[in-house]
């Protein structure tokens, strides 16, 4: 665990953006440094396993809520709004996390395999599920961040450690949930592809009667177990994607606040200036602006077009 730290901590101090997010050279792979704790940090997760490894973060994921220290990890099983805040950092120890998407193909497959009775379709779908971290999936995140280091070696020995990585996790504590995640028919699967859908097609609208149809429901049920699952309607959850990614323009590639609405699909700066508002408690410019002089301070005075894209 150590090692896997210090890894961490070390790349993330190079590479993590305005939130302390850094993102890596291998699929699915990411990791979070924060030296101090801040307000909520917003954001949709794809279904992933996330190992925290020092500090402490408060995450409520839909409708339920977990705190998770050193030590634990979390697997977000569907593509959900998140909202989280460190409660736990310092400079001297900051908050340090390393995440890993999950692969549906690759539950599905590993499911088969094992031969367990079929998934039951569960009249809640869970998203959200912490424990303490498991030596077999510490090793497997260990060995893909050493794929950072020989990039040339991660085509060929990444598939092998996440079919590891998806096997030890499908074995513990969690398995049947995840292979419900897993099953074809399941509310929890249906229900990943209409998402998936909405995803690619953030900018643009989509219908309600087109994700139902891609989830293979009803309207009225898919409305009930989408809001179930989400604790968003698919339009709240549309916006969501929306003002995330403007931010995200906004903060680490110097787009304004006009020129990021218009790209994430908003027809009128207005609106996306309350939404924004309403999301993030500050209007896009004033949050641009705070992470600009938070970056002279950290910086010095350089250039603002180097500033935007450290």
């Amino acid at each position: 665990m150590n090692s896997l730290k210090q890894a961490v901590q070390t790349y993330a101090k190079r590479h993590a953006n305005s939130d302390g997010l850094a993102l890596t050279s291998v699929p699915g792979l990411r990791m979070m440094c924060v030296e101090a704790p801040a307000g909520d940090l917003q954001s949709v997760y794809k279904p992933l396993v996330c190992l925290v490894l020092q500090g402490a973060k408060r995450i409520l994921v839909g409708k339920q809520q977990a705190v998770l220290s050193a030590g634990e990890s979390v697997i977000v099983s569907a593509d959900m709004p998140v909202v989280g805040r460190i409660v736990q950092a310092s400079t001297e120890e900051p908050y340090l996390a390393v995440a890993v998407e999950l692969d549906r193909a690759i539950l599905r497959e590993l499911a088969a395999h094992i031969g367990s009775a079929h998934a039951q379709q569960l009249p809640e779908i869970p998203t959200l599920f912490a424990e303490d971290s498991e030596v077999e999936v510490i090793d497997c995140v260990s060995r893909l961040m050493k794929l950072l280091d020989r990039p040339d070696s991660a085509p060929l020995l990444r598939p092998g450690i996440m079919q590891e990585l998806h096997y030890w996790l499908l074995s513990g504590p969690q398995g049947a949930a995840l292979r419900d995640i897993a099953d074809p028919d399941s509310y929890a699967s249906r229900l990943a592809d209409a998402i998936a859908l909405l995803r690619a097609e953030y900018t643009s609208r989509v219908s309600v009667e087109q994700l139902a149809a891609k989830a293979g429901m009803s309207l009225s049920s898919f409305h009930k177990h989408f809001k179930h699952m989400t604790s968003l309607t698919p339009g709240q959850y549309q916006q969501r994607l929306r003002l995330i990614e403007a931010r995200r323009l906004m903060l680490d590639e110097g787009c304004s606040a006009s020129n990021a609405a218009f790209e994430v699909g908003y027809e009128s700066v207005s609106q996306f200036t309350r939404e924004y508002g309403r999301l993030f408690q500050t209007p896009p410019k004033r949050d641009a602006l705070r992470y600009q002089k938070s970056l002279q301070a950290v910086n010095g005075d350089v250039p603002e077009a180097q500033r935007i894209g450290a």
